[in-house]
């Protein structure tokens, strides 16, 4: 095909389940509940390590960002998802198809960077405790945080860049969002640039910093089990836990996406996979932090603490306004 005769697309069409109407009505309902939990949950989780000085640490600040990031990813693409699946015409513009892809990729390759920083974070802790504020000071922290999401926007900007200035055969993408491995499809030329990049981009992504996670881990629990008292190895355990969990699920997901052979079999499990490191992920990752998790739950508690004066603020307030009303 020549292309002259490619006509130019200036919106899409996601048809990403929509065979199953039945499924959409109730994937509705699950995706709007754990939105306003994702939400409710990651933003309390900022706004308590913030208030609380005792959480003013390179781990919570790290976690600042995680839960900042992923209030970020999900809004990208889950209001999108949710309009979709009550709408007839699943339809999105060109621009915000672009825009979407752009944020799903550079949120998502930060997370994967992020996630690296945080578990060097837990290794400077356990392996060498007594230089950790020297070597975790602020400047330290802000530069790691902001090089996480620079190079994972930039990661983003080239490949939603070469992606969408390709032609296009076509404007119906069978996937649930503007996902690149879906869009790719529609590309009538030759797109082994497309999908060089995004080899050397998972295993920059994904593979490096699984692997230096992994051999973080390593050392982490060599120091350990080094740790004569088993009070202390079990508290040096559950500063951990929380982060091995993450990685557990966020990792276990993305890499069974975007490393595993494709085939038609496989698109549905492939957009409910997509469903769960895009929704699921982030909705646990404020409760996975905050389960068992002392300093959290201090915080928590100071905060509740409080609450018993917002009534008697409120109704001084009333009477304020009421007052003035009447004259």
């Amino acid at each position: 095909m020549d292309k002259g005769n490619y006509t130019p697309v200036t919106e899409f069409i996601l048809i990403g389940l929509s065979q199953y109407p039945g499924l959409q009505s109730f994937l509705y309902v699950i995706c709007l509940v754990m939105y306003v939990v994702i939400l409710l949950g990651n933003s309390f989780l900022i706004i308590i390590s913030i208030l609380d000085r005792h959480l003013h640490t390179p781990m919570y600040f790290f976690l600042g960002n995680l839960s900042f990031l992923d209030i970020c990813y999900t809004s990208a693409s889950v209001p999108q998802i949710l309009v979709n699946f009550m709408s007839e015409t699943k339809s999105i513009s060109f621009t915000r198809c672009a825009l979407q892809m752009f944020m799903s990729l550079g949120l998502g390759s930060t997370e994967c960077l992020l996630l690296a920083v945080m578990a060097y974070d837990r290794y400077i802790a356990i392996c060498s405790p007594l230089r950790y504020t020297i070597i975790m000071n602020k400047e330290l922290c802000v530069q790691m945080a902001s090089w996480t999401w620079i190079i994972g926007c930039l990661n983003s900007l080239v490949q939603t860049t070469l992606a969408m200035i390709m032609p296009f055969c076509g404007n119906i993408i069978d996937h649930i969002t503007c996902e690149i491995l879906a869009l790719l499809k529609l590309i009538c030329v030759d797109i082994s640039l497309n999908v060089f990049i995004m080899t050397i981009a998972s295993v920059v992504f994904l593979i490096t910093p699984l692997l230096f996670i992994f051999f973080s881990y390593v050392f982490i629990l060599s120091t350990i089990l080094r740790i004569n008292s088993s009070e202390g190895r079990k508290k040096a355990f559950s500063t951990c836990s929380a982060h091995l969990t993450v990685v557990i699920l966020f990792y276990g997901s993305a890499l069974f996406m975007y490393m595993k052979p494709k085939s038609k079999e496989s698109k549905t499990s492939d957009e409910i996979i997509s469903l769960s490191y895009g929704v699921i992920t982030p909705m646990l990752n404020p409760i996975i932090y905050s389960l068992r998790n002392k300093e959290v739950k201090g915080a928590v508690e100071k905060i509740l603490g409080l609450i018993p004066l917002y009534p008697a603020v409120a109704l001084l307030f009333l009477e304020i306004c009421m007052s003035v009303t009447i004259k």
